[in-house]
């Protein structure tokens, strides 16, 4: 689908027909994009992976490496410049090279990205937004932030009124595993085993599944996910402390895993996404409150409901590698980027 209407692609299997297809590319291919990439080794081998290289070659389309020991004017020239580094030292780079080089593309503006590195801000952004419901109801989860004192929990739980059990994220988002560390508290008195800065956040019920939207440009993507199961009332009284989650956006986690559970993976399959306007609704919403073009929502079903969803989490520049024929998917969304720039 993409955010101005639903869209349809034709993807070949591997074998003689696509490398006929990619051969035509390489002889059509009218322009040639370059792409300085700075990524960590884990998103490098995670999202450049040989089938995407060749097909973007293919293409017409080259990622080159920036040397971090080298000055980013010293390198290039490049039309785009794809990036996924934390720190103000970095961010400062990429501002300095946009202001002599305000031709080349930047994915993504690093104060854009900012936004999404705070969980605090990054759903009040979806909070804010008034999005019409004749496909649903967009929410986010009541939330309250322990910036400092683990022990003022109780009462700060008790003052905004919020229910266990409550999921605990990290405040920061800094793309460290520790970031990313979630936790599900039955009580209130056990949280002040967690270190702080947190967000707390109202579990929802959602029958077990999750659902990560990928944006790339105007297209969308949407990928089921095995979640945590649904807490019930008798789980209430008999479950009590902090435990640790297990990571629920895992490729693992997916309808297509072959080893999966069948009972989870008919679960799964027979989950129904959000609808497509609904998703392009909010995702070209966000796209231009936050003026990112590379991203995912985390999105959940309140379960016993029809059309009432939680968005729970947004990631920057997620796993890629994870969404089907993302290579397409990408190539297509660079050269598109590309020219349309040089039409401008």
């Amino acid at each position: 689908m993409k955010l101005n209407g639903p869209i349809s692609h034709s993807y070949l299997d591997d074998g003689k027909e696509e490398e006929e297809t990619q051969a035509k590319e390489v002889s059509s291919a009218a322009v040639r994009v370059v792409v300085g990439y700075a990524l960590t080794s884990k998103k490098k081998k995670s999202f450049l992976k040989p089938k995407f290289i060749r097909l973007a070659r293919n293409k017409g389309i080259e990622f080159v490496p920036i040397d971090l020991k080298r000055p980013l004017s010293e390198q290039g020239p490049f039309d785009v410049i794809l990036h996924k580094l934390a720190g103000k030292d970095w961010s400062q780079v990429i501002v300095d090279y946009k202001r002599v080089h305000p031709e080349v593309i930047v994915l993504d503006p690093p104060d854009a990205i900012q936004h999404l590195r705070n969980r605090q801000s990054m759903l009040e952004v979806v909070a804010d937004l008034e999005l019409p419901d004749h496909y649903g109801k967009v929410c986010i989860p009541r939330q309250l932030v322990i910036p400092k004192d683990p022990t003022s929990i109780p009462d700060e739980v008790a003052k905004a009124g919020l229910r266990v059990p409550l999921v605990v994220k990290p405040l920061v988002v800094d793309g460290s595993a520790k970031s990313h560390e979630l936790f599900l508290a039955y009580d209130h008195f056990s949280l002040s085993e967690l270190e702080t800065p947190m967000v707390l956040q109202e579990f929802v019920n959602h029958g077990g599944v999750l659902f990560k939207v990928f944006i790339v440009g105007e297209s969308i993507k949407v990928v089921r996910r095995f979640s945590l199961p649904d807490v019930t009332n008798c789980d209430l009284t008999k479950i009590s402390g902090v435990f640790r989650f297990p990571r629920v956006s895992s490729a693992a986690a997916s309808a297509d895993n072959v080893d999966l559970d069948p009972s989870i993976a008919v679960i799964l399959i027979t989950a129904e996404p959000p609808p497509p306007p609904l998703l392009e609704v909010l995702a070209r919403e966000l796209h231009h409150r936050l003026g990112l073009r590379l991203f995912n929502i985390d999105v959940i079903r309140k379960n016993g409901t029809k059309d009432m969803y939680y968005v729970i989490d947004i990631n920057y520049f997620p796993g890629y590698g994870k969404m089907p024929e993302y290579e397409h998917i990408f190539t297509d969304f660079l050269l598109n980027l590309v020219q349309s720039e040089h039409k401008k």
